[in-house]
Formats: C-alpha cells, structure tokens, sequence
C-alpha cells in the first residue's frame, strides 16, 4: 500500500437520487453501485446546489457554492472562476498524474481545468468550438460523423435504442477509455482518475440488450403530488411544464425505461474500469466516489427534465468507498444528514491527505456527520426556485408569485403532501423561511421585504418557446459542421432552451 491512495471520482449526468437498488427503488437494476453502497457509505440526502450541468459542475470541481463561483442559470460561456485551485489543479499540484475521460461541460471546450489530459466526449457539440476524443474513435472506427443519426435530441424525450456497433456507444467508449488509462499509468505516483459518463442525460439511446431487461409492463409509474394538479398556478412549474413537449401517460413507461437501460448500462461497465482496477493490483489501495450533476423528473408530478427542486431532480445518488481498512468508520454506512456536491472536493482531499483550498465552501464527507442544512437555487426569472434541506424537512420557493411547498421527506420521501398550510407545521414553516431568506443574494434581495421576510415578486409575463430547433437536435457531423468563433460564443451558449446541457 503506498502512501497516499489513488483517488477514482465517478460521475454521471443527470441521474436521480432515488433511482438505485441500494435506495429499495422497485425496477433499477445497479449491482455494481450497490455492492460499493454495501462497502462504502452511501448518503441519502445528497443535493445538487444548482440541479442544471454547468452550475453543478462548476461547483465540483471548484469546491464553490453556486454564489461562490456566479453561476445559478447555466452560464455556458463562462471561464472558471479566476485563480480558484481546481479539483485537477490541487491532485496534480500535489504530484498526483490527473486524468479525466467523459464529459467536463467547461468553457472553452477543450479547457484541461488542471488535468495532465482529458479525452473529451461532449454530447456532439462541435459548434462549441473544438472536436472530441469520442467522435474522433467514431471516425477511426469507419463511422465518421455518425454517432448522431439516431435522430434524437440531447434534450428531450423521444426515445430508441443505438443503431451503431455496440462498442461505439458513449457509455462503453468512456469506460474503455478509462480502463486504458488506468493500464498506461506511471506506477511511481499516485492517480487522480476522473471517469464521467454523458448518460442518462438524453438523446435516449441504449443498447437493445439493456432495453430488453426492462419489460414496459414492469415499470413503476410516475407519482402525482397532492399538489401537482395546481401547477398552472406556480409560475415557474407552468413555464416548465410549457418547455416540453408533454409525452402521453402511455409514452412514460417506454421513456423511463430506456433511460433506466442507460443507467444499467452505466453500471455495468463501471465494473470493467473496477475489473481493471483489480487486475492492477490497485484497487484496494483507491478511493472512489460516485454521484451525479443533477436527476430527473421523469414524468414526476407531471415535470421533466432538471431545474426544480424535488428530489427526483435535485437529490443525487453520493457513494463514498474508502481504500480498503484505511477509514473502517466509513465502510458498510448509510448517512441521511444533508450533504451536497460542493463536500466533494473536501472530500476527496482528506482521503488523499491532501490540504483544501482556502475558497472551499464544503466540508469532508468523511468527516462525522452534523446538524446541518443544504442551500439550492436555481434561475433568477419566473422560473427561479429556491430550496433548503434540514433534517427531515424540505422548504421550496418559488419567488415568482411567492409560492412555498414544505415537505417531511422521512414520511413522504415522494414529496406527494404539501404541508406548507397546515397549521400544525406553521412555526417550522417560519424557521426554514427564514433559514432560506438569510441565503438570499444578488436579485433575490429585492424579493424580501423590509424585515427580510420572502415576499416574491409579481411574475412577468410568460415565455413561449419555439421548439423548431427540437431542444438542440444534432445532425450529421461529416463533414463536420463549422466550428463557432470563440468571441461570439461567449455570448451564445447560454441557451434560450431551459433544458439544454
């Protein structure tokens, strides 16, 4: 055992907390993430500070809450924030080699954000300025700009499975990828390995063998809050809804279906990067840590997609695994006090011995738990949401139309009754108003009266959408399409689509 560990730090794009075997969810299949909850600590209050893959991300890597680092809408067209230490800054810093494979969503694209390299797999954005790794093996592979012609969008529902070889998939190419690099390591230092997987996150399209573990008939259905049926009255839940085109209920079953396929898949072939691990002799002697950007609704409480604040879009799934015999107090736990991705960075920095930056606004996951509670906002206009989770409870704000939601997430962890106006939970309500209302900056202060209560603000008018562009369709990428200019894309990637990642 060297002295330091290796560090593995596995994330997926937009996979809800609840959505593993580990978490008793009655149809996902995750053998492989729930034989490392079994070894490692798994928690159940995990949160997104900011449920959309720029802000989270940012706050990942950065260690930043989203007031931190200045972004709580989806600034695409933003750097890093000047001079804050990376999570690849302070591994490599520390004489770690740090690797990354998958999707970074950093601007401009091809950005190493501190890593020795990263072999990108970024969704098809080429208009982003730059061409990735993923598409590169496609072409080498003798399928040139073809990793888009199944025809669906990376931002909606539409749905069917792969139509190239199965080794061509994004999920298996990052996999491999990774494994590669573990195998080309320098065996004289310690490793920062970075493994991000692009999937669940639509286009839709996992592999047939994966679909076909899933029967629609199996499927659970979507749940409806007591609440849900009032939406049209909340205005940031009516523009939501708006955003989307609204599948059929029995169009939901096949939806969730393929997208639980994709997380099947996910964990399978993170068992080829622990195989690889093993072979190495390296795998008792790592860290790993799995979570995710954000979730997805899924069709809860009739809403899709990220951005809102219950559980299916916010809660991620966080599981930690010590190097073996080295933290025993982490290993075969389950912690249900509020944490969120902004501990990962202290995180992953204590197991490795190594100090946090200064700036960093989490604490280490590996550290007891405590009394405490997780801030998230989200967007600055009618669809801005803010939320704070202590204990048991969650409190939701949507200052648009000043609307609160209060829920017991012990005794309803689907978020189906709204206590917010029932007598009996008035004086929690005002605590965690005022908790909430203490976090306010920016815009938000506007929205709180003179004695910095929440009062709201009369929504603006709505926003219809044009869904011509099909929520940022991709299309045939050979030749490629032309590479944007720099100095304008700044100012374009902060999408008109809500949904876009």
């Amino acid at each position: 055992m060297t002295a330091r560990p290796n560090v593995l730090f596995v994330t997926v794009d937009q996979w809800p907390g609840p959505l593993i075997g580990a978490e008793g969810h009655p149809v996902i299949e995750t053998p492989t993430l729930d034989a490392l909850a079994a070894d490692g600590t798994r928690f159940s209050a995990a949160y997104s500070e900011c449920p959309v893959c720029v802000p989270a991300r940012r706050t990942l890597m950065t260690g930043l809450s989203p007031r931190a680092h200045g972004d709580r809408v989806f600034d695409g067209g933003a750097f890093m924030p000047e001079g804050v230490p990376t999570l690849a800054d302070v591994f490599s810093g520390a004489g770690y080699q740090s690797y990354a494979v998958g999707k970074l969503h950093v601007f401009p694209q091809r950005a190493r954000i501190g890593f020795d390299d990263v072999l990108l797999s970024e969704e098809g954005r080429p208009g982003s300025g730059a061409v990735d790794d993923y598409e590169i093996y496609c072409a080498d592979q003798g399928y040139p700009g073809r990793s888009y012609l199944h025809g669906m969008s990376n931002n909606e529902y539409a749905w069917r499975d792969w139509h190239l070889p199965e080794h061509l998939h994004a999920t298996s190419w990052a996999a491999e990828q990774m494994a590669r690099t573990i195998r080309r390591r320098d065996p004289t230092r310690p490793a920062f390995w970075y493994l991000s997987f692009a999937h669940p996150h639509p286009p839709l399209v996992p592999l047939r063998t994966y679909l076909e573990r899933y029967p629609p008939e199996a499927i659970d259905a979507p749940v409806a809050g007591d609440w849900a049926a009032g939406i049209g009255e909340i205005p940031a839940l009516a523009e939501t809804t708006r955003d989307w085109a609204r599948p059929k209920d029995s169009e939901l079953p096949w939806i969730r279906r393929a997208f639980y396929a994709l997380c099947t898949h996910i964990d399978h072939q993170l068992r080829v990067v622990l195989g690889t691990l093993r072979e190495e002799g390296l795998l008792n002697d790592t860290a790993i840590l799995f979570t995710s950007d954000h979730g997805d609704m899924l069709g809860d409480h009739g809403l899709l997609a990220k951005r809102v604040m219950y559980d299916m879009s916010a809660r991620v799934p966080m599981i930690l695994v010590p190097p073996a015999g080295r933290r025993p107090e982490l290993e075969g736990a389950l912690r249900d006090d509020p944490v969120g991705l902004a501990d990962v960075m202290p995180t992953l920095c204590d197991l490795a011995g190594l100090p946090v930056p200064a700036g960093a606004k989490g604490r280490s996951l590996a550290a007891p738990g405590a009394v405490r509670s997780v801030y998230g906002e989200c967007g600055e206009d009618n669809r801005a949401t803010r939320m704070i989770r202590k204990g048991r409870h969650k409190l939701i704000w949507y200052p648009a139309g000043n609307r609160l939601q209060l829920f017991d997430l012990q005794a309803d962890p689907r978020e189906v009754r709204d206590l917010a106006g029932r007598s009996d939970h008035a004086g929690l309500l005002r605590e965690l108003s005022g908790r909430l209302a203490a976090e306010c900056h920016g815009v938000d202060s506007s929205w709180l009266d003179a004695d910095g209560s929440l009062m709201g603000f009369a929504p603006g008018p709505a926003q219809r959408k044009l869904r011509r562009e099909l929520y940022g369709q991709r299309g045939l990428h050979n030749p490629m399409p032309p590479l944007s200019n720099l100095g304008r894309l700044a100012q374009s990637l902060t999408p008109d689509e809500p949904g876009e990642s």
